[in-house]
């Protein structure tokens, strides 16, 4: 993943066969529902990308433990992406990585996601939007995970200044990018 620092975000149905034929390594999936879930996750994995679900994003999908351990058990989901802390916390005991997002609306709002990622400890966190570089240096210095942004990166030159701001992955729904 350190070689291809971009993360597939699908939002839509029509992203997923464009994401097989990538060269990321791994998406974010924030489509379907749970009628359809088994069958996307599984042609992504036989590309060989791993499968984050954005619990909140996907349909059918409950917020709470025995969700995520049926998304673990059922699924083979690798991670799941989410902005409850007591998701990541339920993701840990079904075995699963997970990436906490914030979204950075101001300055109360970064330091209670600070306080929120010191206290659950996510594998990784997705800072929103992925446009600031003071944010995301701000960011890196005082987590330990590594850190994704994403959100409102429409241009290459978006993603080379989000990564030399400190970003280890950026993740974006433009299939151009993928």
């Amino acid at each position: 993943m350190n070689r291809y620092p971009v993360i597939a975000s699908i939002t839509d149905d029509d992203q997923i066969a464009k994401a097989l034929t990538s060269g990321v390594q791994r998406v974010n999936l924030m489509t379907g529902t749970i009628t359809n879930l088994k069958q996307i996750i599984g042609q992504l994995h036989d590309a060989g990308k791993k499968v984050y679900v954005h619990i909140e994003m996907v349909g059918g999908i409950g917020r709470d433990a025995s969700a995520i351990q049926y998304l673990a058990e059922v699924f083979k989901v690798d991670g799941i992406v989410t902005t409850k802390s007591n998701a990541v916390a339920a993701a840990k005991q079904a075995g699963l990585a997970s990436i906490q997002r914030i979204f950075a609306i101001d300055s109360a709002a970064v330091d209670t996601a600070i306080r929120m990622i010191k206290t659950c400890n996510p594998d990784e966190v997705e800072l929103m939007p992925g446009l600031m570089p003071r944010i995301i240096q701000e960011m890196k210095e005082k987590i330990k995970q590594p850190l994704i942004v994403g959100g409102l990166i429409r241009h290459d030159e978006e993603i080379k200044q989000a990564l030399a701001s400190g970003a280890d992955y950026v993740s974006i729904g433009d299939v151009r990018f993928w």
